[in-house]
């Protein structure tokens, strides 16, 4: 597991959260568009991680 890459991830998703509400605010819908596709980035970001995870636990 990499912290470093984990918090990167969950920079990303809380830089989505608020580009998404600033979108909400403002009525921008390519900020809340833009927001949302950070925080997809985000998770697909954890799952790699959890998968690299799974592997290591398995190899060793």
């Amino acid at each position: 597991m990499s912290l470093e890459e984990r918090a990167k991830a969950t920079a990303k998703n809380l830089e989505g959260k608020a580009q998404e509400a600033a979108g909400n605010v403002t009525g921008d819908p390519k900020d809340k568009a833009e927001g949302k596709a950070k925080q997809a980035e985000s998770q697909v970001r954890h799952a790699a991680e959890d998968v690299k995870d799974h592997v290591k636990e398995k190899l060793d």
